[in-house]
């Protein structure tokens, strides 16, 4: 008989008023109903609940929002944004769902399976001239195709996850 361990979902739920940086290196379940300015480094899902007010780069899986964000969002997976939300800021999902009534005031830029040298210095938001240094040095995942370097996106998100950048 074999027996299945079921994985506990890590949820952590936030109603108060935060400022600083809060980061994850786990997934997690993360939702803010209430007021956080800084920086949010997600993986999993993260909600922005109907009743937030956030100021914040955002970096994430699974991002939702249904209040009010201010920043820059970067969303390796999906960005939904919810009848009710307002987002003022820059975006770069890889999957995106606008739902008829949200606001969105900003630049949207998708994010692509794989990154030449200057969209990945956006990404990374680092300068063009230590992507390029990184790649001709190897220390970067990526390949060259004639005269340009191509970078997967995945790989890009496990190289950073394995904390092998030196910004």
């Amino acid at each position: 008989m074999a027996f299945k361990k079921k994985l506990e979902e890590k949820i952590l739920d936030v109603d108060a008023s935060m400022q600083g940086t809060l980061s994850f290196k786990d997934a997690v379940n993360l939702r803010i109903n209430g007021k956080f300015e800084g920086t949010l480094e997600t993986k999993g899902n993260l909600t922005i609940g109907p009743t937030a007010v956030v100021t914040a780069d955002i970096n994430g899986d699974n991002i939702i929002i249904g209040g009010r964000v201010r920043g820059r969002i970067t969303a390796r997976e999906r960005l939904t944004i919810l009848p009710a939300a307002m987002v003022e800021g820059d975006i770069f999902p890889a999957k995106l769902n606008i739902a008829e009534g949200a606001i969105l005031e900003g630049r949207c830029c998708m994010l692509h399976d794989f990154l030449n040298a200057e969209e990945l210095a956006r990404y990374l938001e680092v300068d063009l001239n230590s992507i390029m240094e990184w790649a001709n040095s190897g220390k970067v995942p990526g390949h060259k195709e004639g005269d340009a370097w191509k970078f997967e996106r995945k790989a890009i998100d496990s190289w950073v996850g394995s904390g092998k950048i030196d910004k």
